[in-house]
């Protein structure tokens, strides 16, 4: 009888998640334990990046402290301290998280699973940790609305291929807001020249905290500001809302 062939499964893709920190050591704990939780549960090899933003707290021990690994970044810049833990990443598939955000089980899986079916990138939906008020809820359907009509990765979480977030370029340093709505678009265009597709979950949203909505007008004043006079994002002085921290 001919013997039947033995089918080869590819290895999983092997993932790096990297979380920029600037003082955010009341945050950071809760999001590194559920990270943990739920990379146990989906059993694939995979590392945790923090990246020190210059931060004048405990951000970077705690890091250590949970087991992640550990990159300083000097200027205190959101796309360059991305940037810095995906140099030192060992992944094929790179997932940016911020550092108050919690996910779920099925978020990683899906996203993980969709760069194993061909995807270059993507996002996904957004909620938040607690109730908010009715401002603050109309903000985040704004933004939902926008994000899977668009395509656009909300910075919050952004995954991709390795490879096309190196031929994308990364993170534009030249920008002090803004930079994963310029990553989403760079790796569509990536994309579209590979027939690969930008995928936006939408069955598991990521959970994020309402802490900036304690003050929902100046977070509009600020989203408005960013929407209506573009070329803002690449002054830090006037994009200082994102880097204030209470």
């Amino acid at each position: 009888m001919p013997q039947k062939k033995e089918t080869q499964k590819t290895p999983p893709l092997r993932y790096s998640v990297i979380i920029p920190a600037y003082n955010e050591a009341l945050w950071l704990p809760q999001t590194l334990q559920n990270l943990k939780e739920i990379m146990t549960a989906v059993n694939v090899p995979g590392e945790v990046i923090v990246v020190d933003n210059n931060s004048s707290d405990h951000t970077a021990e705690i890091a250590r402290t949970h087991g992640a690994r550990v990159v300083f970044e000097a200027e205190n810049q959101i796309s360059r301290a991305r940037n810095a833990g995906a140099r030192i990443a060992s992944g094929e598939a790179l997932i940016f998280l911020d550092a108050d955000t919690r996910i779920p089980e099925g978020l990683l899986r899906t996203a993980l699973k969709n760069l194993e079916d061909g995807a270059c990138g993507g996002g996904t939906t957004v909620t938040f940790d607690r109730p908010a008020g009715p401002f603050a809820r109309m903000i985040l359907s704004a933004w939902n609305t926008v994000s899977l009509s668009f395509k656009l990765a909300a910075g919050s979480f952004i995954y991709c291929r390795r490879n096309a977030f190196e031929a994308a370029g990364g993170f534009s340093e030249k920008l002090y807001a803004a930079e994963e709505i310029r990553l989403s678009s760079d790796l569509k265009k990536w994309g579209k020249k590979h027939n690969r597709s930008f995928e936006m979950i939408t069955d598991y949203p990521v959970i994020t905290s309402a802490r900036k909505l304690d003050k929902p007008f100046r977070t509009f004043l600020a989203t408005l500001t960013c929407l209506f006079f573009p070329f803002l994002v690449y002054s830090k002085k006037l994009c200082w809302y994102w880097y204030k921290r209470d």
